[in-house]
């Protein structure tokens, strides 16, 4: 089956920040975030700044991210989030860094009253918030949208040598020929593959 342009190698659909350009953009989120004039203005730009880290490090879909219950589907001892697509499919554990869970626990432990609402934020609100951020970033208007922290997992994943059957899993992928079109964009590079194993 050939696949459509959009899907092409080096279009905008595979297209990912650059380690350089995750920090960065992670770094202005998070001088944002701490630079909150009010404390209401800290317990609203908290929230985003958690939904930031939870996209940033799972790959998960803005969506996904959004229906998050911070009561039920936020494991702080296993440190791995649930996301929850809906009755007929199946729910996937990703694992957290500790630095999500630590920004968790620290934005509860100042906002308590914000247990089981941080996630409720509205999207297009996001959106808007997001490519505020990525403008002070510095980062290409065609990147600065919140799918391209999916896209950005899922080359570190990729480029980290994470077997395909758990980037799918942590993906959610349905089948697994979605996740090879990461595979086989760095996949297309020897010199860069063999400079990431040092063989270069």
């Amino acid at each position: 089956m050939r696949r459509s342009e959009a899907t092409e190698p080096g279009s905008d659909t595979l297209q990912s920040l650059t380690g350089m350009q995750i920090e960065e953009l992670t770094r202005v989120f998070r001088d944002w975030y701490d630079s909150a004039p009010s404390a209401f203005s800290r317990k609203v730009r908290g929230r985003y700044w958690i939904a930031f880290l939870c996209m940033r490090y799972t790959g998960a879909r803005i969506g996904e991210v959004l229906k998050i219950n911070d009561l039920t589907d936020i494991d702080y001892t296993r440190e791995e989030m649930v996301i929850r697509l809906g009755a007929r499919k199946r729910a996937r554990r990703i694992p957290l860094p500790r630095q999500v869970i630590f920004s968790l626990a620290e934005y509860l432990e100042e906002f308590p009253a914000m247990r089981g609402r941080i996630f409720t934020l509205d999207q297009g609100n996001f959106r808007r918030e997001f490519y505020r951020r990525a403008e002070e970033a510095e980062i290409p208007r065609k990147l600065s949208h919140p799918h391209i922290l999916r896209h950005t997992r899922a080359m570190e994943l990729v480029r980290a040598g994470v077997p395909i059957s758990l980037i799918q899993s942590i993906l959610g992928h349905a089948v697994a020929a979605s996740v090879l079109l990461y595979v086989e964009r760095f996949t297309t590079d020897p010199k860069e593959i063999l400079e990431d194993r040092g063989l270069l």
